[in-house]
């Protein structure tokens, strides 16, 4: 991981969450990638925890902000307020490194409130700056805030996960938190902010402009909505439903990737073949399994009560494995490198966020040759993911251990790649 000078700039920042954001996915790849082939149990619990604590946090303090302040200028970026944001994710990183390795559960707590103070502040000054009739009136900016949410909720998750497993004679903390709700609520705000990028940039610049922000509209009612919905039908165990909403939430995923799909077929045909554009449809596609193994999992849940560990018969766990996987691995890091290769080259090029908030954004920023690399390392990231998921279902470890080595490298190459562009 390269390390920069600060000069006070906003390209710097950009620059440095850049290089840190991506380490850390890498870095989690790697680190489960040899937990799996040597058995370690120390990296395969930290690697999860590195992923949602060290890039969770950093994409919605840092680059969930940029898309905000790019829609209402208002929102002021302080530069080095955002360095301080990522000194203090990196501490968390290593608070949770040193609490997994010599098991200290209040340290693990104690990381969860350091990063709900620190989320703390972006929200004040959303709140005390937007009014709520005004964040309600831009789509994507509900889809952005509500992130910010979820990750404070996600946040008090780990704090409470602490103190559970610190404390597990005490009833006070609900039964239902566990380590597989701490990490499937901190997937949340991940994924809503992609959804309010993909409108963004995507489609309101259709023809269809007042359809499409009906239709998102919408979308973010059910799909936030649903999410909500489905966690309470799951710690009330009521079956039928997590299968209806679970069914539902799929077939929104489906249109949404079918809708999208003809609209790069256009968008390609008019202007050219954009590589962040590519990563977002692949996300969707690993999205669509993401919720096919969900409703598998749900199937095989039945009868097991919430919490329990492991969630499935062990001959079952390849789905809750690829369920997640394919989340993480697939939609939501497919997803945000899409979103890696708008966002940073135009803030760099400008030393501000007029291009976001342009037509520019989705112009050829990028050199031809940066171009084509991207879409090479597109294709071995979709390879590397689908033979992690294929190493599940075959309960092979050397497998895994491999497909997750080059996927860490390949994921890691985007710094690489876009670093050479911004020299």
């Amino acid at each position: 991981m390269k390390l920069y000078r600060f000069d006070g700039e906003l390209s710097s920042v950009a620059r440095l969450f850049l290089s840190v954001s991506i380490t850390v996915i890498a870095l989690a790849a790697l680190l489960g990638a040899t937990g799996a082939v040597s058995g370690n149990l120390f990296l395969l619990k930290l690697h999860p925890y590195l992923f949602f604590i060290g890039f969770g946090n950093l994409a919605i303090l840092i680059l969930n902000r940029y898309l905000t302040a790019a829609i209402y200028p208002e929102l002021k970026i302080d530069p080095f307020r955002q360095v301080r944001y990522i000194y203090a994710v990196l501490l968390s990183l290593v608070m949770i490194t040193v609490a997994v390795a010599m098991e200290w559960p209040l340290l693990k707590a104690l990381t969860g409130f350091l990063l709900m103070m620190v989320v703390v502040g972006p929200l004040r000054e959303i709140f005390t700056t937007l009014s709520i009739p005004k964040i309600w009136k831009e789509v994507s900016v509900r889809y952005y805030i509500f992130d910010v949410l979820f990750l404070l909720v996600a946040n008090l998750g780990l704090l409470t996960l602490g103190l559970k497993e610190a404390f597990p004679d005490q009833r006070i903390i609900p039964f239902f938190v566990t380590q597989s709700s701490y990490f499937l609520g901190s997937s949340f705000p991940l994924s809503i902010s992609v959804m309010g990028f993909l409108y963004t940039y995507a489609w309101s610049r259709s023809s269809r402009r007042e359809l499409v922000k009906r239709l998102f509209s919408l979308w973010f009612y059910v799909f936030v909505g649903g999410v909500l919905l489905f966690l309470i039908v799951i710690l009330a165990e009521y079956y039928l439903g997590m299968m209806l909403i679970s069914h539902l939430l799929l077939f929104g995923v489906m249109a949404l990737l079918g809708s999208f799909a003809l609209y790069l077929y256009n968008f390609f045909h008019k202007n050219f073949p954009h590589p962040a554009l590519a990563f977002l449809l692949s996300g969707l596609s690993l999205l669509f399994a993401t919720s096919a193994y969900g409703i598998m999992n749900i199937y095989f849940l039945k009868g097991i009560h919430f919490g329990t560990i492991p969630p499935l018969r062990l001959d079952k766990m390849w789905i809750y494995h690829s369920h997640t996987h394919a989340a993480l691995l697939g939609w939501i890091t497919f997803s945000f490198i899409g979103m890696l290769y708008i966002v940073i080259p135009s803030i760099a090029r400008s030393n501000s966020l007029e291009t976001l908030r342009s037509e520019m954004a989705l112009s050829a920023l990028l050199g031809e040759t940066v171009m084509k690399n991207a879409f090479k390392q597109l294709t071995m990231l979709l390879l590397s993911a689908t033979a992690i998921l294929l190493a599940f279902f075959l309960e092979n470890n050397l497998l895994l251990g491999v497909a997750g080595t080059v996927y860490g490298c390949a994921v890691y190459y985007l710094s690489i790649n876009l670093q050479m562009e911004m020299k």
